[in-house]
């Protein structure tokens, strides 16, 4: 019942908002995003929009609807698996309940840098997780960029494993994320990210893992100055479109919503790039400390139990192989 009046919920509204761009296209997709306009994922969406309407002589719009207009992620994920909402731009952390090779290509230390996370994402591996989301319902046209995570805290600067050991990091409800912590000696304290601040500023927790942006925007360097670039995890971001809508495209126009999105792609991590640099100058210009001698190799080396815990079949541990040597 709850779903059916979700579903309903974002039916009536994307049918009254894009009223008006419906009249105008032969075909209006509604995409959303949890994002506030201005965003990069967002921009990158908008930018496809632009592509796809110009390319197909205003035929086929695009139309955005940023800040949860239409729902939280994983509502907007399943909307657009039933065909009620028809594009969605979501984490990868958002599907892994729906497709589990994304929790596989979300384990801390997996990828060398962003650069590298990329490359796996451009070829042949993207191809082969994107058809994995084709059997629940969803195409993948872009793999957009949602930054690397680090640690950051109230007490004391972290070059090493050593360092973590006995600090409390608040982590979102993820149990990847709280092995994670353990494995690093460090204590994990699961809890809304809207009660963080406060929480650091009196000492329930001593700090908390995130990207430049959010560091910067939550107001979290005011209160845990020590930020360490250790880049744990790196979740990409997705733009799927769904399979049923898709199906009912031709094959020119699926070509010009394939690259368009690609095209989008290359936009979103520039403008992702620019907000992740202006951020980190922010926050140093507001005394935080950036940590970026970090003692990598011991980071990577003390999750081996959890990859034990969570690479347990031969396909996952054979992607995981194949991910680490892409060059």
């Amino acid at each position: 019942m709850k779903l059916l009046n979700t579903t309903l919920a974002a039916f009536l509204v994307t049918a009254a908002l894009a009223g008006a761009a419906s009249a105008e296209c032969e075909i209006t997709l509604r995409s959303s995003d949890t994002h506030p306009d201005g965003y990069p994922t967002v921009e990158g969406v908008k930018a496809m929009a632009a592509e796809v309407k110009e390319k197909t002589g205003g035929r086929i719009c695009i139309e955005v609807f940023p800040s949860s207009q239409l729902g939280e992620e994983k509502d907007t994920i399943e909307q657009t698996q039933f065909g009620v909402i028809d594009m969605v731009r979501a984490s990868f952390g958002s599907f892994n309940d729906i497709v589990p090779v994304t929790q596989t290509t979300s384990l801390p230390y997996l990828y060398r840098s962003e650069e590298h996370l990329h490359k796996v994402l451009d070829g042949p591996i993207g191809e082969e997780i994107a058809r994995q989301f084709e059997e629940h319902g969803l195409v993948p046209l872009a793999y957009y960029d949602g930054g690397a995570r680090n640690f950051y805290n109230a007490k004391k600067p972290i070059r090493t494993v050593e360092d973590l050991k006995g600090l409390k990091f608040r982590v979102m409800q993820n149990d990847v994320f709280v092995d994670m912590m353990s494995a690093l000696g460090a204590n994990a304290t699961p809890m809304p990210y809207g009660e963080v601040y406060s929480s650091i500023q009196t000492g329930v927790i001593d700090g908390a893992e995130n990207n430049f942006p959010s560091y910067d925007s939550s107001g979290h360097a005011e209160v845990a100055k020590y930020f360490t670039l250790d880049q744990h995890l790196m979740v990409p971001e997705l733009v799927a479109v769904s399979k049923t809508r898709w199906e009912t495209l031709s094959p020119e126009d699926q070509e010009i919503m394939r690259t368009a999105a690609r095209n989008s792609a290359i936009l979103q991590r520039k403008l992702w790039a620019e907000q992740e640099k202006a951020s980190e100058e922010k926050v140093v210009a507001a005394g935080a400390e950036v940590v970026k001698d970090v003692d990598k190799t011991a980071f990577i080396e003390a999750m081996a139990p959890v990859y034990e815990k969570y690479v347990t079949t031969p396909e996952a541990r054979d992607l995981v192989k194949r991910i680490q040597e892409t060059q």
